[in-house]
């Protein structure tokens, strides 16, 4: 198992005292990966001691804040590609396919495009394969990097680190298109609805649907892998 990239899907999971208890083995595994810099390691040290030391309903209101309200923020992924097309939906069929096919079930209720499902999932795959998948979302990762740094967050580092294991250089023109978005307050209830009412949610049963990047990529995750040798999982 990769251990980083299973700490990272936890780190951008939704803040409990479970997590809370977990966070200095976590910090740990971050801060002893040497596929990234010793600038963004420390560089997730800020959230690392935030998420175990602060009051967990803080923690929870922010993420939501965060992630759950804003859509510019949003950890599904195909949000950023598609949005609420029909495309996302056979994007989405896809993508579940993989998974079974690999013999992972993802134990929770959230979509499977949702960035710390993908991660635990590719976090059993080998590095290969994984920094390839991480290499086609690079420009949603810088795009989600910038807008938190203007935000002050520090999930923002999270972001930069998969950009880091990706081993990529994400697209400018692509990045640029995202943060032309328009962001909208989390805290303007009344636009933030506006946004939510605006586009319907129309799961189409294509699997074949969806943009080119986001074919390439799961064609390439149902590709049989070799066993990545001397890799248990833990």
């Amino acid at each position: 198992m990769d251990r980083t990239l299973k700490a990272l899907s936890l780190i951008l999971s939704y803040p409990t005292p479970g997590l809370q208890a977990a966070m200095p083995e976590i910090g740990g595994v971050l801060a002893s990966d040497t596929r990234l810099t010793a600038a963004a390691r420390r560089a997730l040290r800020p959230l690392v001691d935030t998420l175990g030391s602060d009051d967990i309903y803080d923690l929870e209101e922010r993420y939501v804040m965060l992630f759950d309200r804003s859509r510019t923020l949003s950890l599904n992924l195909f949000e950023h590609v598609h949005g609420e097309s029909r495309d996302r939906g056979g994007a989405m069929v896809s993508l579940v396919e993989t998974y079974r096919a690999a013999g992972y079930e993802p134990a929770t209720s959230e979509l499977p495009d949702h960035l710390p499902v993908l991660l635990e999932f590719l976090s059993t795959r080998p590095f290969a394969e994984t920094q390839e998948t991480l290499a086609d979302a690079a420009h949603i990762f810088e795009a989600l990097n910038a807008r938190l740094v203007r935000r002050e967050s520090p999930y923002a580092a999270v972001f930069a680190a998969l950009l880091q294991l990706s081993g990529a250089t994400a697209d400018r023109e692509a990045v640029a298109e995202l943060l032309d978005q328009p962001e909208v307050d989390p805290e303007d209830l009344e636009a933030l609805d506006e946004v939510w009412e605006e586009s319907e949610v129309r799961f189409g049963p294509d699997p074949n649907a969806g943009c080119p990047q986001v074919r390439d990529m799961l064609a390439r995750m149902d590709e049989p892998q070799r066993p990545a040798p001397g890799v248990a999982a833990e």
